[in-house]
């Protein structure tokens, strides 16, 4: 008989000693920048997003870099098209596959046009055709309006990446935060309705499982480090209106209620397709990681958690910044060994 646990965790990885003096400048100055005005729920999703887009918040502009293309593909609903934002290698070397991307900001503000840098460095590092999709916002069109466009984008890409995008039908999966919500719904969705796809790989940093708000990290999170309980409830409130918890519990809006066990019996090889998890301590969704990652690995599916002592929600966006690099390199290198994968089975 073994005492030895099933579940096992570098308790490092959680310490909050030592933490490092960068880390602790890092937090002091999102907090700052999340405390200046405008916040958006003050002026207002719609009015954020374009003093986002033209540089008046606290935070700075996305980068445009001039190689990214702007194209629409067809949607579920007559007269209307979804956007999306497409880059190719830049060694004009034949692409491996599609890298989709699905953007967070609470499901409410944020673009797919702001995602420029991140996904040419996986254009460019990993030889793939990434895609940003632009879903429809809340709390103009709340769910599950998000989640059509995002379903509808990850079904033209199967059955069009050899046609369209001259890229092998292969695809990774990923988003942040609220990104990773929709993220994980689409690749189950996919393993539902197209069983074909080779879905090679899923990237989550710091991702939201849960809308319910209602795991401890988040209720006991008060310190504004780009979000905290109370920003993530009204994120909340203008993309679920007027749903009680019980409500939000529907996987179709929190995936961490699904069957993860029926999912990955009914997959191609019996598992989930491969996921990366990444997050930090100081974040309030750091339970959805650890809660989801766990539920994966219970399956027989394959997912790598990384955690990160005491960074702050978003920090992979923050070039520069020892732990976002790092998040960045074992990001990249995932996708890669699972595309060297694929050469091997070739």
């Amino acid at each position: 008989m073994s005492l030895s646990s099933d579940i096992t965790i570098d308790t490092s990885a959680f310490s909050q000693e030592p933490v490092t003096e960068e880390t602790i400048k890092v937090n002091d100055i999102l907090e700052n920048l999340t405390t200046q005005r405008p916040r958006w729920y003050e002026v207002g999703p719609a009015r954020y997003r374009e003093m986002a887009e033209a540089g008046e918040t606290s935070f700075p502009p996305p980068p445009n870099l001039p190689g990214a293309k702007d194209t629409a593909i067809p949607s579920r609903d007559q007269h209307r098209a979804i956007p999306l934002r497409v880059y190719t290698p830049g060694n004009g070397e034949p692409s491996k596959g599609i890298f989709l991307q699905i953007h967070g900001g609470g499901f409410t503000i944020m673009s797919h046009r702001g995602q420029d840098a991140l996904l040419q460095r996986y254009a460019n590092a990993c030889q793939l055709t990434a895609i940003s999709v632009g879903y429809r916002l809340a709390p103009e069109h709340p769910w599950p309006a998000a989640i059509h466009d995002c379903f509808d984008a990850a079904e033209y890409l199967v059955e069009n990446s050899q046609s369209v995008y001259s890229a092998p039908p292969v695809l990774f999966i990923s988003g942040e935060s609220a990104g990773s919500c929709l993220a994980v719904q689409t690749a189950f969705h996919l393993l539902r309705t197209r069983p074909q796809a080779r879905i090679l790989g899923t990237v989550f940093p710091y991702g939201q499982f849960d809308v319910t708000l209602n795991l401890p990290s988040m209720t006991s999170s008060t310190r504004p480090l780009l979000i905290n309980y109370d920003i993530m409830r009204r994120f909340a409130e203008c993309y679920t209106p007027g749903m009680s918890i019980e409500e939000r519990r529907n996987p179709l809006i929190s995936p961490l209620y699904d069957d993860l066990h029926a999912l990955a019996k009914a997959a191609p090889g019996n598992k989930l397709p491969p996921a990366l998890f990444l997050c930090g301590t100081k974040d309030p969704l750091l339970d959805d990681t650890l809660l989801m990652s766990t539920k994966w690995m219970a399956t027989g599916s394959e997912a790598i958690v990384k955690i990160y002592p005491e960074a702050p929600h978003g920090f992979t966006l923050m070039p520069g910044y020892t732990l976002s690099e790092d998040a960045s390199a074992i990001a990249l290198e995932f996708v890669k060994r699972k595309l060297d994968g694929v050469a091997t089975d070739a």
